[in-house]
């Protein structure tokens, strides 16, 4: 079955589809894709997956179609950090 392996990086972000068997794992699908050859970074005994954005253990049965999310550690609290749109609590009306 295909399905998808997405990951970012705040400089770099990457889409991979790849063939897994049908009986696969979040886990299987990732360390297939290759991603973890491309971001030697990433840590899968500490960061969190997905899958749709909706969080999974690494053992969770994929469907074909299925998004796999691979995500990192926010590095900044989103309270304190103004809106790059212009847009926010400090605007005049």
């Amino acid at each position: 079955m295909q399905i998808g392996i997405a990951y970012s990086e705040p400089v770099n972000q990457i889409w991979l589809t790849t063939e897994v068997p049908d009986d696969s794992t979040v886990q299987a699908a990732i360390e297939k894709s290759g991603i973890l050859r491309m971001f030697p970074g990433i840590d899968l005994s500490r960061q969190k997956v997905g899958i749709f954005g909706r969080l999974v253990n690494l053992d969770a049965r994929l469907n074909p179609g299925d998004r796999v999310e691979i995500y990192r550690a926010i590095t900044c609290d989103p309270q304190t950090v103004p809106r790059r749109d212009g847009v926010g609590a400090d605007d005049d009306e």
